[in-house]
């Protein structure tokens, strides 16, 4: 099993992991961003949030390294960091839809 080889350092990464997007804004963010690139203005307008609660969330999620973030000229726009993101997404609402 792979379990029986992960130290207790790379466990408390895999909780914090957990906690991050155990959080439902953080989730309705990250799922907004794996449709598209979106900038702070965007989001605040696709989840009716204002743009200090978002940026504040993205922060947490750019510390976690969910969520990668490109300036071009005035805007930072945000997209899922990888596939991994996207991967773990697509298998806990597989998990939760059955």
């Amino acid at each position: 099993m792979i379990m029986q080889n992960v130290d207790n350092d790379t466990i408390y990464e895999l909780s914090d992991f957990f906690k991050i997007i155990g959080d439902v804004t953080r989730i309705k963010l990250l799922i907004a961003l794996e449709a598209k690139e979106m900038c702070v203005g965007e989001l605040a307008a696709a989840l009716n949030m204002t743009k200090s609660a978002v940026s504040h969330q993205l922060k947490a999620l750019r510390s976690a390294k969910l969520v990668r973030t490109e300036k071009r000229g005035k805007n930072v726009f945000y997209a899922l960091s990888d596939e991994h993101v996207r991967t773990v997404l697509e298998m806990a609402l597989e998990h939760v839809s059955e």
